[in-house]
């Protein structure tokens, strides 16, 4: 369906979950189309009924289908929708960053690019080792059509390589909402200026994040007599999760004082974008991260990040001396023991991770490389 010529191009987006409801392939669409606009692509949203938005809320179109109770009624709802809206709309490309939306699409009965349909893209935002055998089945199946498959690090790129056939993988990382594009270097200084030490850790409640870790690792920090701040925001979406929170908090302030703790709970991304200038060190203690949006975040305003060397995480921090592991939490503790009484090296760090993030993350660098891609296709 793509052709040649300078007339625009329509992409499709289809998503198995509202635009609006917070989550890294959502915001990672709604990024990535308002980009888009006033390129020679025209980007399209599908996804079932918004949650509090209306689709003219946004500045790019999108279309909402029904949504059933269950999950089987939601793939026979989104089946009919997909068919229907594809082949009423007729876009030169479709992209999916979720995989039920891959294998409903493959099961839609859409033409295929060799039938005269659109071309396939698929983006996965997870890793190759992280879903369920028969998921797995059902990916490789539909990404048979596919033209090309997108990850966000190298090291997914490399899993897939190892564990398929595909022919094309090619990798463009993730980027963050454009609530993160503008960056005032005063207040950073100012914040700076205003407060002791602070460390930053931020994420929703689940087992990946591993919460108990963080505690334990502030709980060492205060015990080895550094002196620090401690900047929280936490995130809840289900039932426990607030009984979870209690228990951080009560934690952290047992280690250091209720008075060296600020809590946040469920800030928007605008609030977040504000949040990170507080913070002069931000750490991460994940057990499982395919990518690690919040690190990303955190290097936009200029913080220095730390993490725990797991998944695809290790790759957006990009070097050694800046990651641990649970068994190796010293290295943590030794980190944050310099950061706090070097001023220099701080802002060496701080430097190096802000043009880390303009140079590899930024969502020009995003566009740039799938307008290469769209291009191609």
């Amino acid at each position: 369906m793509t052709g040649t010529g300078t007339e625009s191009r329509k992409i499709a987006y289809l998503l198995e979950y509202p635009l609006d409801l917070p989550g890294g392939a959502q915001m990672s669409t709604q990024s990535l189309c308002t980009s888009l606009l006033g390129t020679r692509y025209e980007p399209l949203v599908v996804c079932p009924h918004l949650l509090k938005k209306k689709p003219g809320d946004y500045p790019f179109r999108v279309v909402t289908y029904d949504m059933g109770e269950g999950r089987l009624s939601n793939l026979m709802k989104r089946k009919k929708a997909f068919k229907r809206i594809i082949d009423s709309e007729k876009p030169d490309i479709v992209h999916i960053q979720m995989p039920e939306s891959l294998i409903t699409y493959h099961i839609a009965g859409i033409r295929s690019e060799k039938q005269g349909g659109p071309a396939l893209i698929f983006t996965d935002r997870g890793l190759y080792f992280g879903y369920r055998p028969h998921t797995m089945i059902l990916m490789k199946a539909a990404l048979k059509r596919a033209r090309v498959l997108l990850t966000t690090t190298e090291f997914n790129r490399r899993l897939w390589k190892e564990g398929s056939s595909l022919k094309r993988i090619e990798k463009i990382s993730n980027t963050i909402s454009e609530s993160f594009d503008s960056f005032d270097p005063q207040k950073r200084k100012k914040t700076a200026g205003e407060q002791s030490f602070t460390i930053g850790l931020a994420g929703r409640i689940c087992e990946e994040k591993n919460w108990p870790f963080a505690v334990r690792l502030i709980e060492m920090m205060a015990e080895k007599g550094l002196k620090f701040r401690v900047s929280l925001v936490l995130s809840v979406f289900e039932k426990g999760d607030d009984e979870k929170v209690r228990s951080i908090v009560e934690g952290i302030s047992a280690a250091i004082g209720k008075e060296n703790l600020e809590f946040h709970q469920d800030y928007t991304q605008d609030e977040m974008q504000e949040y990170y200038y507080g913070v002069d060190v931000f750490m991460m203690t994940s057990r499982f991260e395919s990518f690690g949006k919040a690190a990303v975040e955190a290097m936009s305003r200029g913080c220095a990040v730390i993490s725990t060397d797991v998944g695809g995480l290790s790759e957006v921090i990009g070097r050694p001396e800046n990651l641990y592991t649970e068994d190796n939490a010293d290295r943590a503790v030794d980190y944050i023991r310099r950061a706090s009484t070097d001023k220099a090296f701080l802002e060496a760090e701080q430097r190096y991770f802000y043009d880390r993030y303009r140079s590899c993350f930024s969502r020009e660098t995003c566009l740039a490389e799938h307008l290469k891609i769209y291009d191609e296709i």
